[in-house]
């Protein structure tokens, strides 16, 4: 389940009411439809959770099907009280196991445009980066996903928050879509 937004509207680096040293912690491993009917307040945020539901269907369509997503980024935070103004794009880090027979240059030569952060920006509203799992881990692997997770727990302010993680696997799209169609058919209400 997805915490509340804080009194810092931020969601909040540890479930409220556990421990510091809970595993009930960020990234909160929640269901794709639950970021949908958790994030949807707007038109904006509609639009880039359409963007992040087409940008896993183009993924699960060169077989990318196994792994994880972080969602982090404004998207994630109460912006529109924070900083009067609404999220511009979702931060995504995808972690995926490579499909069979595909190499990191057979997909990226099939689709540059999904591991190229400013495409992805372009094209789905998503500042996105690509992390391959099941390979031997390089220190600039643990460089980068330390990166991601140390700048991730913090807003730009210094503010601890808290971000999601979702499965890959396409079986959990369908019914985000649906519910995602529904708030645009009926107007936007969270």
């Amino acid at each position: 389940m997805i915490p509340a937004w804080n009194l810092a509207g931020v969601l909040p680096p540890i479930q409220p009411g556990e421990a510091g040293h809970s595993v009930n912690r960020s990234p909160y491993q929640v269901t794709l439809a639950e970021v949908v009917e958790g994030f949807c307040g707007s038109a904006q945020r509609v639009s880039i959770l359409q963007g992040l539901l087409n940008y896993r269907a183009a993924l699960h369509a060169l077989g990318i099907v196994r792994g994880f997503q972080w969602l982090d980024g404004s998207f994630m935070e109460q912006v529109e009280v924070l900083e009067a103004r609404p999220p511009q794009d979702m931060d995504v880090v995808t972690f995926f196991h490579l499909p069979a027979q595909e190499t990191q240059a057979s997909l990226a030569a099939k689709a540059v445009h999904l591991f190229s952060p400013a495409q992805t920006k372009a094209s789905y509203l998503l500042d996105a980066y690509p992390c391959i799992l099941g390979q031997p881990t390089e220190p600039r692997h643990v460089q980068q996903i330390a990166y991601w997770y140390s700048m991730w727990s913090h807003r730009r302010d210094g503010v601890w928050k808290g971000f999601v993680q979702v499965d890959l696997a396409p079986e959990e799209d369908p019914a985000a879509r649906r519910m995602l169609e529904l708030l645009q058919g009926g107007g936007v209400t969270p």
